[in-house]
């Protein structure tokens, strides 16, 4: 990513932040990023500020966190008065969540292990061990 220009349109903002115009304007929309106003054409501008909140926003997606964790991070950042512990029990919280999504996806892939050893012969379809685990399940 370069540097941002001081006032930009939504294509330059789009174009240097590597986000979509449309994800910028349901970014808008949903009240995580603002415009810094509108031309007298109706366009909107931008900033060095709506550059930074996208980068945010984006390394924040790539740790998992939802848009309205997001979002609520993003309050704590604006308001100076926010303690560090506020982030560090947002965070804290993230990681159990993550936690518990790796225990989940390690006992998912226990179960396709053992199906897919016992799927080793030659069977046909209908007597499948992993298809019939699917039938068994529901």
């Amino acid at each position: 990513m370069g540097k941002a220009k001081s006032t930009m349109s939504i294509g330059a903002l789009s174009k240097e932040s590597g986000v979509g115009i449309e994800t910028i304007r349901y970014y808008e929309r949903i009240g995580l990023l603002t415009p810094v106003g509108r031309k007298i054409s109706g366009y909107r501008v931008f900033n060095n500020d709506s550059f930074k909140t996208l980068r945010f926003l984006k390394h924040a997606q790539e740790l998992g966190f939802s848009l309205a964790e997001i979002k609520d991070l993003l309050k704590l950042r604006a308001n100076k008065e926010s303690r560090c512990e506020d982030v560090q029990a947002r965070a804290s919280k993230h990681l159990q969540d993550v936690e518990g999504k790796i225990k989940n996806l390690e006992s998912i892939q226990a179960v396709l292990s053992k199906l897919i050893r016992k799927c080793r012969s030659k069977k046909t379809s209908d007597s499948c061990p992993i298809l019939d685990c699917f039938e068994v399940k529901g």
